[in-house]
């Protein structure tokens, strides 16, 4: 974003950051109260600036993926350990490198969804990571696609995967915020199999879509074995916890064409 995008004819305020590092060197000037508010990092990280940063991570995302004319997207959730198949062999455990075949499938369906985009509609954002989602990444790269990335500052923090757009890269320190974004323009969300990030991003995601906060839409996960493994979905309709109609909020697949195919249904 540059300051060309201003509305009015008021000096820049880049301007006047560039300007008080020219300032003479006193006592005044060095004190931390001199800063201008919006150039002091140690202001802003203040709690009492949370509200501010909070809306900061929803703003600049927002504007600069308007700025590129992303209408929609396709989110694409999954684990960030599922290894790329030619390096299965280095996998933690025997089920990571069975579970390395969705890596190849996340590859595919992301692909296929971005050759049939205009660069515009139905993007695909991934967390921005390893794995599942540099699966995604890669695979519109692979058909000549861009595709966003959102990333979030981790204690044992990762740099983003090369494949994602550098210019739709960003980073968070918020995650409500960050899955916000992952929502706010969604024609489809495509599960892989994951962990516990994978997980909340599913549930909070169904749970908009339950309790009507958000549109219904293609809600997709790859792997029916590896899903029913984990989660008894049946018992909690049979225990009353969930309708037995929420079943009929996500279709389990097996391909990425499978998936393409119920996405273009939808849209239809």
């Amino acid at each position: 974003m540059k300051d060309d995008h201003r509305k009015h004819p008021m000096r820049y305020s880049r301007q006047d950051i560039e300007t008080a590092e020219t300032v003479p060197d006193t006592p005044q000037t060095r004190s931390p109260a001199y800063a201008l508010a919006f150039a002091d990092e140690d202001f802003l990280c203040r709690d009492e600036l949370r509200p501010v940063r909070l809306q900061l991570e929803l703003l600049k995302p927002d504007m600069m993926m308007n700025e590129a004319q992303i209408e929609s997207t396709i989110v694409l959730f999954g684990g960030a350990r599922i290894p790329d198949p030619a390096m299965k062999h280095a996998a933690r455990t025997e089920t990571l490198a069975e579970l390395s075949k969705y890596y190849e499938e996340a590859r595919k369906f992301a692909k296929l969804v971005t050759e049939n985009s205009d660069g515009k509609k139905n993007v695909i954002v991934t967390g921005g990571g390893p794995g599942v989602m540099e699966a995604g990444n890669r695979g519109a790269q692979e058909a000549g696609g861009k595709s966003i990335g959102l990333n979030i500052v981790l204690p044992h923090e990762q740099a983003p995967n090369e494949y994602v757009t550098p210019e739709l890269c960003f980073n968070f320190h918020y995650f409500a915020i960050r899955k916000m974004h992952f929502l706010m323009r969604a024609n489809a969300v495509a599960i892989f199999p994951g962990g516990f990030g994978t997980l909340d991003e599913m549930f909070e995601s169904l749970t908009l879509i339950q309790t009507g906060r958000m549109e219904r839409l293609p809600f997709l996960l790859f792997g029916e074995a590896f899903w029913r493994k984990i989660i008894n979905w049946e018992a909690l309709a049979d225990a009353g916890t969930i309708s037995a109609e929420d079943l009929d909020l996500f279709h389990f697949v097996e391909t990425a064409e499978d998936a393409l195919k119920i996405i273009k249904d939808f849209e239809k």
